[in-house]
């Protein structure tokens, strides 16, 4: 029995993969002005999740002084 051949490259990644379609379908500014809005929102979601742990402090803090 013979073992299986073994691939001589990877296979890519979906976002290797992604990128390459958005390539051929985008130009350079497409792509760079839809990475920047990308980057926009998550850093959008880390200051929200970051207000919320804030807020969550602030009263933690608050009710423990009340009751002190």
């Amino acid at each position: 029995m013979q073992a299986a051949p073994v691939r001589a490259t990877a296979i890519p990644s979906v976002s290797t993969a992604l990128r390459a379609v958005e390539s051929l379908l985008m130009s350079g500014g497409q792509r760079t002005a839809r990475r920047n809005a990308w980057t926009s929102v998550l850093e959008d979601r880390r200051r929200a999740k970051d207000r919320v742990e804030a807020l969550r402090v602030l009263e933690e803090t608050l009710t423990t002084t009340r009751t002190s």
